[in-house]
């Protein structure tokens, strides 16, 4: 697997070794020791998460609170995806800064997105299958979110405005300008 660094430390791209043939094609997902020794750090997931979704569809910009923050890893297994995170770590050097990348089920491309950052993605497909692996288990109460659209933070989420799909919680998350980070 190749780890690239990203603009914002601690979000690491991730390409994994695609072994291809006549046959179609095999690569190791997940590898606990690589993934370690490559990046620095020991994390232990304990949930994956799947979801499904169609054009237009734009989940976030979310995170879990401390003490139940998530590091997360992800990936698309079936169509292609824009995703975004958003460094919400207040005295980071990159807070409010995001970094973006597709990711596809012809590129393999994974992100690894730690604690500390509100996360989305914008569905650029028909139809689209994405997985997470979790380090720290789903905690509704501890939920939070920041508005998607929100023009200090400026992202394209390459869809047009009349196709973006949001869920009714998604349409209603504070401005950056006025949120107040719980991630020192």
């Amino acid at each position: 697997m190749e780890v690239i660094r990203t603009a914002i430390e601690g979000v690491f791209i991730i390409e994994p070794r695609v072994f291809g043939d006549a046959r179609g094609y095999f690569f190791e997902s997940f590898n606990e020791r690589e993934f370690t020794e490559k990046i620095g750090k020991n994390v232990r997931f304990v949930q994956d998460n799947e979801s499904l979704s169609c054009y237009g569809v734009l989940r976030g910009l979310h995170f879990q609170q401390p003490p139940y923050a998530q590091s997360k890893l992800v990936r698309v297994v079936k169509g292609k995806v824009l995703d975004v995170a958003v460094d919400i770590r207040k005295g980071s050097p990159t807070y409010g800064q995001h970094v973006v990348v597709e990711l596809s089920a012809e590129n393999h491309r994974q992100i690894f997105i730690p604690k500390g950052f509100a996360h989305g993605f914008s569905v650029l497909s028909d139809e689209v299958v994405f997985q997470y692996k979790c380090d720290e288990f789903y905690c509704p109460q501890s939920e939070g979110a920041l508005a998607w659209d929100d023009p200090d933070l400026a992202i394209d989420w390459r869809l047009p405005s009349d196709k973006v799909l949001l869920s009714e919680k998604d349409r209603h998350h504070p401005a950056f300008r006025t949120f107040q980070t719980p991630f020192a």
